[in-house]
């Protein structure tokens, strides 16, 4: 690893051997030295969650210049974790998660292993981006996202971002993009999420499926709104979710 050259350590949810996170890679080896610890299959939907109960293990896939992978037995955030104690030779430059297959958009961001990564490197202070792009396939072509990718990462290198804050960017499945937009995460539900079905041994079992809806369709400042209508999507995330604008009324309350 070079000293001189920004450390970029990468995660993602959907396991070191996606064609997402060597997509990222690629994309970003000659920007700096790249670290990616991953998890060792696919963790979607695991958010911010570690492991308190089970013994983490690390697996060195591949090393060559400037590049090294390691898989992990668990979470992505327990990914992040033990590759800032115990892989990175010094503090990351930046952590970046993804390319995500699939877009954490709107409520999605709070479900997300993708965006577990980027919270927690934001938590330690670190400039942290997601990036997902809308399409679940194994094959999905990241090769569209590349400029963006590289000018996004150079922007936050150069100038860093707030203290708390990280960058959540979708791209949409779409033959050209319109641009770009920077966006508030769109209100959103998920309903008809639970799936019943009786095995042929004689007992019941359930899948987490599920639609989505958008709750403010028509307002055009979402993510939601952006990509519906083929522009990639950055939405600036906090860490702090103390909601302001409740104080007045619970200070009000008869406590």
């Amino acid at each position: 690893m070079n000293i001189k050259r920004p450390l970029l350590l990468i995660s993602n949810d959907d396991g070191y051997q996606s064609k997402g996170i060597q997509s990222l890679v690629d994309i970003l080896s000659d920007v700096g030295d790249v670290i990616v610890c991953a998890p060792d299959d696919a963790r979607s939907g695991y958010s911010c969650a570690f492991s308190a109960t089970i013994p983490l293990r690390l697996v060195k896939r591949e090393q060559r210049e400037g590049i090294e992978v390691w898989s992990c037995n668990g979470t992505p955030v327990d990914c992040v974790k033990l590759a800032l104690s115990e892989i990175c030779p010094r503090r990351p430059d930046m952590v970046i998660g993804g390319i995500n297959h699939g877009d954490n958009a709107s409520v999605n961001a709070h479900y997300s292993g993708t965006m577990g990564v980027t919270l927690e490197g934001c938590m330690k202070y670190i400039p942290s981006v997601a990036f997902s792009l809308c399409d679940h396939r194994d094959d999905a072509d990241f090769e569209p996202l590349r400029p963006f990718i590289r000018s996004i990462t150079a922007q936050v290198l150069k100038e860093g971002l707030p203290k708390g804050v990280c960058l959540n960017v979708n791209f949409p499945l779409v033959p050209m993009f319109q641009g770009v937009r920077v966006c508030r995460m769109a209100p959103g539900t998920w309903y008809n999420e639970v799936s019943k079905c009786h095995h042929l041994r004689g007992y019941d079992y359930w899948w987490m499926v599920g639609s989505y809806r958008n709750d403010d369709p028509e307002a055009e400042d979402t993510d939601r709104w952006a990509l519906d209508h083929g522009y990639v999507a950055i939405t600036p995330t906090q860490i702090d979710l103390t909601a302001y604008q409740a104080f007045e009324q619970l200070k009000a309350w008869p406590l």
